[in-house]
C-alpha cells in the first residue's frame, strides 16, 4: 500500500471536486498561477500535468511533488480516480473497465483545458503521468485519444501484467474481498505491517512522531475503507492480466518518460529499462527508492519530472 510522505497540503494547493462531463473527481491542484519562486524566465503559459495514482492509492501519494513542481513553473493536478478515496463511484464492476477509466481521464483533461483557457472548448494538451496501475490507465487514455496529451510519463509501471509475487498478493486480496470485506482486510494488513510512520524528512521529536504516525494510520485506514470494492476487484484483475501494449504506444508521435526507483518487485527494473528502449523514452531512475519515488524522494522526483515536462523531446 502506498503511503504519502506527509498529509498537510502545501501552501497554495487547493483541494476541490473538479466537475467534468463524466461526473466530479476529487483533486489537489497547485493552480494555474506560477509559484512566486518558480524558475526565472518560465513561460506565462504554465505547463499542466495530470497525475494518476496507483492501485489502493490516491491523490495524496503525490502530495510531496506539488510544491517543487509549482516552484519549477508547473501546474500539477493529482486526482482520485473513479472508485478511489474521495471521488467514489457506483457498486457496478462495469464502471471500472479500463476503457471507462481511460474515458474518465480524458474527461478530466478536457475539464482542465477549459479551466486553463477560461472558456468552453477543446482541451489544451497536457502532460499525463500515471503511477503503477495509474500508468496502465494513463496509456489506455493516450491510446484512445493521443492528441489530448503533450506527453506520457509512466512511473513504476511496466509493459504488461505485474510480476509473479505481486500477482499472488493481488490474488489473495481479490479472494478475500467478497467474503471478508474492507474492514477485516484492513485489520489483517495492520497485523502484517505495523510500520506506518511518516516517510517524510522532517526531524520529529518522539511526541511529534507518535502524533504523526497516528494521523497517518488514521488517514490510511480511512482511505482504504473509502475504496469501492468493485473498483478494487476490477482493477486488481487488470494488474494480473494486462497485455503488453508498448508497441501500440511506440507507434505514436508522443514524448515518453519512464521513471522508477532503483528496486521494484512489482515490475522489475530491467523490464522497465527494456520498455524505455522500446518506446525511445527518456529514462529516470531515482536513487535509493523503491516502488514509489514520488513519496520516497519527492524533491528529486519532481526535479526529473519538471525537467522533462518543460522541455520534452520530440515524439515519434
Amino acid at each position: 500500500m502506498s503511503k504519502p510522505p506527509f498529509l498537510a497540503l502545501p501552501s497554495g494547493v487547493r483541494a476541490y471536486r473538479l466537475a467534468t462531463e463524466r461526473g466530479e473527481f476529487a483533486v489537489h491542484d497547485t493552480g494555474p498561477a506560477r509559484h512566486p519562486d518558480a524558475v526565472a524566465g518560465a513561460s506565462a503559459d504554465v505547463p499542466t500535468a495530470l497525475l494518476l495514482p496507483g492501485f489502493t492509492g490516491s491523490k495524496e501519494d503525490f502530495i510531496g511533488l506539488l510544491e517543487p513542481l509549482a516552484r519549477a513553473g508547473m501546474r500539477a493536478v493529482a486526482v482520485d480516480g473513479r472508485g478511489q478515496f474521495e471521488t467514489g463511484g457506483p457498486h457496478d464492476e462495469s464502471a471500472y473497465a479500463q476503457p471507462e477509466l481511460a474515458r474518465d481521464v480524458l474527461a478530466v483533461a478536457r475539464a482542465l483545458g477549459r479551466d486553463s483557457d477560461g472558456e468552453a472548448g477543446a482541451a489544451r494538451p497536457l502532460h499525463l503521468m500515471g503511477h503503477s496501475l495509474g500508468g496502465l490507465i494513463a496509456r489506455a487514455a493516450v491510446l484512445l485519444e493521443p492528441s489530448a496529451f503533450a506527453s506520457l510519463t509512466v512511473m513504476s509501471s511496466g509493459p504488461a501484467a505485474v510480476g509473479p509475487s505481486q500477482r499472488q498478493r493481488v490474488d489473495l486480496l481479490l479472494s478475500a474481498l467478497p467474503t471478508r470485506g474492507l474492514e477485516a482486510i484492513w485489520q489483517l494488513m495492520r497485523e502484517l505491517d505495523q510500520s506506518v510512520g511518516s516517510a517524510g524528512e522532517a526531524p520529529y521529536s518522539r511526541a511529534e512522531a507518535e502524533e504523526t504516525t497516528a494521523a497517518m494510520d488514521a488517514f490510511l485506514r480511512r482511505r482504504w475503507l473509502s475504496n469501492v470494492p468493485e473498483q478494487l476487484m476490477v482493477t486488481g484483475r487488470q494488474l494480473q492480466t494486462e497485455p503488453d501494449r508498448v508497441g501500440e504506444l511506440a507507434a505514436l508521435s508522443l514524448p515518453f518518460h519512464v521513471v522508477s526507483g532503483t528496486a521494484d518487485d512489482t515490475w522489475p527494473v530491467p523490464l522497465l529499462d527494456e520498455m524505455a528502449l522500446r518506446l525511445g523514452a527518456r529514462r529516470t531512475v531515482v536513487p535509493d527508492t523503491g516502488h514509489s519515488p514520488n513519496a520516497e524522494r519527492p524533491q528529486e522526483t519532481a526535479h526529473a519530472l519538471a525537467a522533462f515536462w518543460r522541455s520534452p523531446p520530440a515524439g515519434g
